[in-house]
């Protein structure tokens, strides 16, 4: 096959290695793979279309798993009351610190007509915070919603856009504004709203290992990483590359507090009268951030196939018109066997760019299956098929190929799902001393799993030494007499330290 050579074009695209600078690396990978861009407001990003068309895909999973589990969707209000966050005490003293504040409602021409300044005469009355989760707003409906036990369970998701005002930001993992889904349920009694929380864990494992290809460990949070307001928060913990843990996503149940706060009862079926038990749980465009980190190389982005744009693309390569219209034909017909079998597929036969330069864009991009075609291809009946996973090469008869095609894109998925597994499996460490905590923390990265004393005074002095927190105490973790690696003292069970994005 006659395969051009790169043009000089493609060295702009070249990346940092993970080696030389990791977050300069996820840095390129995001602006470079045209995922997202940095935008004029400070610690907000604008997410560009092939970055959206991602989360499109996580948003139609995500969505049919909802409404399969009996959920249905619904919208609220972007701007909550600032007396709604005070009724609930631990929540409000969580987010505190990173409300945005909206005090005015107009603005005018300065005096001398040269800017616009805030209308000291539009002052509001009450001053409305820009959800920073939507808890409060949603329970003050509730409260006209439910009357009876027959009006419950409420099961509701909304998807909408979050604003939390952080100092530091990267573009996906953490950002001022972010897109998200948060479930907020209802429930007549204890039992069925932590039936409803360990569910929606469940889920969003299911989702993370089947679609994203990023094995996570299910657990629960310790009383310090608990959610403001929550008796008890699940989670699921990814581990990425450079062996730092990624909170890919909570539920939570809330028990009684927000029916509390905001006086939402029922008459139960033995006609007395008692306070709603809720659940709430959410995953983010942190998990597109997840994604490029459990996955991707030096050469870009690896996507797994079930969440990729654009699942096959199609180069020819021809040195005339002649035979660019001879491939144009075969790959047409390519492109629409492929398509029957529902599977995603782009032809790119622009002549703006060389195969060259079309090979390292869409390496870059991370699209799973590239078919390659030329004169002789069509002589052999046959394509040049190369994996982005592994970067390999074959040669694939035409006969049959929409099969081969889709049988090795369900091989990527689960392949990329296996060496991400095996990753995290090599970074899930013993460790029984603190010594040998610090220096395998700093050494080799990942999950320690180490005794802790159930103390949040030893678990705050860990992370302020280490900058090492507890991910999550796993879900049926077996008993296991020991000592506190920090305190000495007695310690029945391990639990999982690591650094954290």
């Amino acid at each position: 096959m006659n395969q051009q050579a790169p043009n000089k074009e493609i060295t702009s695209k070249s990346i940092t290695r993970r080696e030389d600078d990791y977050s300069q690396w996820y840095n390129d990978l995001v602006i470079k793979g045209g995922l997202a861009d940095y935008s004029a407001v400070r610690g907000c990003m604008v997410i560009r279309p092939y970055g959206f068309a991602i989360w499109e895909k996580m948003q139609s999973a995500l969505d049919k798993m909802f409404k399969d589990t009996g959920h249905s969707n619904a919208y609220f209000p972007l701007f909550i009351p600032k007396s709604f966050l005070s009724r609930e005490a631990a929540h409000v003293e969580g987010f505190a610190k990173e409300c945005a504040v909206v005090t005015h409602y107009r603005l005018k021409t300065s005096a001398d007509g040269k800017e616009v300044v805030v209308d000291p005469e539009a002052k509001l009355e009450e001053e409305l915070i820009v959800r920073p989760t939507s808890e409060t707003i949603i329970w003050n409906s509730y409260k006209s919603w439910i009357r009876s036990y027959r009006d419950l369970p409420i099961l509701i998701n909304q998807w909408a856009n979050i604003v939390r005002w952080e100092m530091r930001t990267r573009l996906f993992l953490r950002t001022t504004e972010f897109l998200w889904q948060e479930g907020h349920t209802a429930h007549a009694t204890r039992d069925e709203a932590m039936e409803e929380a360990t569910k929606m864990l469940h889920v969003y494992a299911q989702f993370a290992e089947e679609w994203m290809g990023v094995p996570v460990i299910k657990g629960v949070k310790s009383a310090n990483e608990r959610f403001a307001g929550a008796e008890e928060t699940f989670c699921i913990e990814a581990l990425v590359q450079d062996g730092k843990a990624i909170q890919a996503g909570t539920s939570h149940f809330l028990g009684q507090n927000f029916a509390r706060a905001f006086d939402v009862t029922f008459t139960n079926k033995e006609n007395q009268v008692d306070f709603v038990w809720a659940t709430s749980w959410g995953v983010s465009t942190r998990l597109i951030g997840t994604l490029i980190m459990a996955h991707s190389d030096d050469n870009g982005l690896v996507l797994p196939p079930k969440l990729a744009p654009i699942q096959v693309v199609i180069v020819p390569i021809a040195k005339n018109e002649e035979q660019l219209k001879l491939i144009d034909e075969k790959a047409l017909l390519i492109k629409s066997s492929l398509e029957a079998k529902g599977i995603t597929v782009k032809y790119d036969n622009d002549d703006k760019q060389k195969p060259g330069w079309k090979f390292a864009e869409y390496e870059m991009k991370g699209i799973p299956i590239r078919i390659a075609i030329g004169p002789r291809d069509l002589q052999n009946n046959s394509v040049e098929v190369a994996r982005r996973d592994t970067l390999s090469k074959s040669i694939v008869s035409l006969d049959g190929l929409s099969e081969t095609v889709a049988g090795l894109l369900e091989e990527i998925q689960q392949n990329i799902y296996a060496r991400a597994l095996a990753f995290r499996e090599q970074h899930i460490t013993p460790v029984d001393s603190y010594d040998q905590f610090k220096k395998l923390l700093d050494e080799k990265g990942g999950f320690m799993s180490a005794h802790w004393d159930g103390t949040t005074e030893t678990e705050l002095a860990i992370k302020e030494e280490t900058k090492a927190t507890i991910r999550c105490i796993p879900l049926n973790n077996p008993n296991e007499e020991g000592k506190c690696i920090y305190s000495g003292k007695p310690s029945k069970q391990r639990v999982l330290f690591a650094r954290a994005y």
